[in-house]
């Protein structure tokens, strides 16, 4: 039914993942007037009433390719697959209410297992205020996949999208970078250690914060009622799940506007200097470049410096010029170099 020729074929990973899905949907159109932004965002966007409007977007984690069950603890796994989707409700400056997961699983999985993967899923509905509301379960020759579905609600007038940013605005982000990148090269290291010699117990020891960073991220709703609380509505906002430079070009692309931001301005935990020095990965590679901190980088009209400034856990990193500037980093030493998006991307070779 779905033959090719075999000639003049392109591979998937010349695309790449954003590439892909431009290519794939772009003789879309939109059909139903309620729909208020289809593909292009965090998350969708449909009216349900002349104020109100639910967001809904929807994630994959495949085994192997998203996370790795010699490390990775099934309850943990439960938890974040929600917790990622929350992100992108949060992305859009909406509160999350429901979610639906759906799980495929080769015959290895064991009921017990898989008690221990929705107890994760209940912990995070619990925390976030969120309801399970269906799912559905498939077998799979290949080991696991999760599909989580996130389903939020805002006034129409309340929610945020990519394309808001305006020249001058103050670029900003919340909590700091690189932690859960520089977590997954522990563990990641660790496995491998283990594989060699079994008998050998994994040293995490003064690496909790990055470890968990990566097994246990968490939603940054906090950072939503915060500006909600003193006035502060982003006029541009994503969650960090690519890294920070991919991200960025994704708010700038879509804004049509360039971007200047200081490598001394980046937020950096202690652990992730230590950890970079210690795997010899340079700790700004880890900032850009990591992704999975689901942290919120957004946009925020200048006339909001002196309360953004003020408030905890919120960092100015740099702001908004005009498209034909580009979007540069300004390094420690002075020097201006071109942001490239460099972090992950599922269909490399």
């Amino acid at each position: 039914m779905f033959e090719e020729s075999g000639e003049d074929l392109t591979p998937i990973s010349r695309l790449g993942e954003f590439g892909l899905i431009e290519h794939m949907t772009k003789e879309f159109v939109v059909h139903n007037p309620a729909v208020l932004m289809g593909i292009g965002d965090d998350a969708a966007v449909y009216a349900v009433s002349d104020t109100t409007a639910h967001v809904v977007t929807t994630d994959l984690l495949v085994e192997g390719v998203h996370f790795d069950l010699r490390y990775v603890p099934m309850k943990h796994l439960g938890y974040k697959a929600v917790v990622v989707n929350l992100s992108d409700i949060y992305a859009m400056n909406a509160k999350p209410f429901g979610i639906t997961v759906s799980v495929a699983l080769s015959s290895r999985f064991t009921v017990e297992a898989m008690d221990e993967f929705y107890a994760g899923v209940q912990i995070a509905c619990d925390h976030y205020d969120v309801d399970l509301l269906g799912g559905d379960t498939s077998s799979s020759r290949t080991g696991m996949l999760v599909s989580v579905t996130a389903i939020g609600s805002a006034n129409k007038s309340d929610i945020v999208y990519r394309s808001g940013a305006n020249e001058h605005d103050l670029l900003c982000v919340s909590g700091d970078l690189g932690a859960a990148y520089a977590g997954l090269q522990v563990l990641e290291r660790e496995k491998e250690v283990y594989l060699k010699n079994p008998a050998l117990q994994p040293d995490l020891v003064g690496r909790d914060y990055v470890v968990g960073r990566q097994l246990k991220p968490e939603a940054r709703g906090d950072i939503i009622r915060i500006l909600r609380e003193h006035g502060v509505k982003p006029s541009a906002m994503i969650d960090v799940s690519d890294g920070l430079a991919s991200d960025l070009l994704h708010i700038c692309k879509k804004s049509k506007k360039g971007a200047t931001i200081y490598e001394d301005k980046l937020p950096i935990d202690h652990e992730v200097l230590l950890v970079a020095e210690d795997m010899k990965i340079a700790s700004l590679a880890m900032a850009l470049n990591g992704g999975e901190d689901y942290e919120l980088l957004f946009t925020v009209p200048l006339e909001f410096y002196d309360k953004v400034k003020a408030l905890k856990g919120i960092t100015i990193i740099g702001h908004i010029v005009e498209e034909i500037a580009g979007v540069n980093l300004i390094t420690a030493n002075g020097s201006m170099v071109a942001v490239q998006a460099q972090g992950w991307n599922h269909f490399k070779d």
